[in-house]
């Protein structure tokens, strides 16, 4: 695969690096903020959440400008959006303000869940989708370890009462430099010949990098006037059935994994057991290179072994430290042991749903309706994060061990739906995969 074509996929990951910067940041600034605007515990509920309000209205919605404007334009808006958000929580002066430009992040970080994956599927090679729209998944943990590492960093500078503003702050840098960046690559050419933009189309294939511009050329093209014939733009035809069950199925349970409520809440969860705040923000650290580390792994095995394998191997992996994580809390015995069972979680997610979740919602849907569709796999995502991140610290207060002990459960769920309803998409170019859940 050519240098032009890692670079495009590298690019538009880099969407996913603010993606999992913005999304984890709060992590180390949830005590600050409920000392500074004195929060209650629903209040820091929210505070966490309101990010998430953004994503709902950004997954939702995204789906629209990139299709009236194209992929690349839209990541543009989003890059914007980004750079906004990080200085506006940086600078904000009170709770309501700093409430509101979280949800302005949350915006853009719902909107490049839907746009990324999709432009990074549109232009990379069936043998090589897995591991080109993955780079998204990496960006993602890498943009969470990045967001661990500075708020450690940070803490050890200094800044007193300044300090989580400057661990907020920070984020505009990456912000800027994706926004730069999107003017380097071309737009999807599958968006560009369905608005009849043949000559741009056929450039777009040249400058990605396609093996025979010419036969792409023509076999998205046949798959676009196959698709009109018969989804006619519309998602929810009843030939869509199984990809929207399969989209909102597997957007579902990556966040019933608890995933994000304990990155979210991770300082939290090591002070409940009684860590310092700095042996607190030191295994944040390593949970966060753990979690880079087998995304990469996985990166290397998604296009060998499959979307299907991966979910499988990861559901046992995530329920076993769920449930003994729940049982460390319930007896309060073995907490030594939590990091342990934190990185065994984190390591199998990042093999398995982490990895994959991104990357399958782009594949299973047919090209005049990816867009729709992913936002609403997206749209799941979110709504679900939103839920069980505003729900934790309710039912930590009470009991930490249930709130694991449920994403256990959770994930035996996931380990049977996959086995007996999920199909298999590696290694096949997007117009074939389209005939296995439609009929065109």
């Amino acid at each position: 695969m050519r240098a032009s074509t890692w670079k495009i996929g590298i690019t538009a990951g880099l969407g996913g690096l603010l993606f999992g910067f913005d999304t984890a940041v709060i992590a180390g600034t949830t005590d600050a903020i409920t000392q500074l605007f004195h929060l209650t515990p629903a209040q820091l509920g929210i505070t966490v959440t309101s990010a998430l309000l953004g994503t709902i209205p950004g997954a939702a919605f995204a789906g629209i400008p990139s299709d009236r404007f194209g992929r690349r334009t839209c990541l543009k808006m989003l890059g914007l959006i980004y750079i906004v958000s990080a200085l506006g929580c940086a600078l904000a002066w009170d709770w309501p303000s700093f409430l509101v430009f979280r949800t302005i992040g949350g915006i853009g970080i719902g909107g490049c869940s839907v746009v990324a994956p999709m432009y990074i599927a549109e232009v990379s090679p069936a043998e090589h989708r897995g591991r080109m729209v993955g780079m998204f998944q990496i960006n993602v943990v890498l943009g969470i370890l990045v967001a661990y590492v500075s708020n450690f960093i940070i803490s050890m500078m200094h800044f007193g009462d300044m300090e989580w503003r400057w661990k907020f702050g920070v984020a505009s840098i990456p912000a800027a430099f994706f926004f730069f960046m999107l003017f380097s690559i071309p737009e999807s050419p599958r968006w560009l010949l369905g608005r009849s933009r043949e000559t741009e189309a056929r450039a777009s294939l040249e400058q990605i990098g396609s093996e025979d511009p010419e036969q792409e050329y023509s076999r998205i093209a046949l798959a676009l006037r196959n698709e009109a014939q018969t989804t006619r733009g519309r998602l929810f035809a009843r030939n869509l059935r199984k990809p929207i069950f399969l989209a909102v199925s597997i957007a579902a349970l990556n966040q019933l994994s608890g995933i994000n409520a304990i990155l979210y809440y991770l300082n939290d969860i090591f002070a409940a057991a009684g860590f310092s705040k700095l042996s607190g923000n030191i295994q944040a650290v390593v949970v966060g290179v753990t979690n880079l580390l087998f995304t990469v792994l996985a990166m290397n095995y998604i296009d060998r072994f499959g979307r299907r394998f991966l979910l499988l191997i990861g559901s046992v992996g995530t329920a076993l430290a769920l449930a003994a994580t729940g049982f460390i809390f319930q007896t309060a015995q073995h907490r030594d042991r939590l990091l342990w069972m934190l990185i065994l979680f984190i390591a199998s997610f990042a093999f398995s749903q982490g990895a994959v979740v991104w990357v399958y919602i782009s594949e299973i849907f047919p090209n005049n309706v990816r867009a729709a569709g992913q936002s609403l796999g997206s749209m799941t995502h979110w709504v679900l994060n939103a839920a069980i991140s505003l729900a934790f610290p309710l039912v930590a207060v009470h009991s930490h061990a249930v709130p694991f002990y449920f994403f256990a459960v959770m994930m035996v769920l996931q380990f049977f739906l996959v086995l007996i309803v999920f199909p298999e998409t590696r290694g096949r170019n997007l117009e074939s995969i389209e005939s296995d859940y439609f009929h065109v």
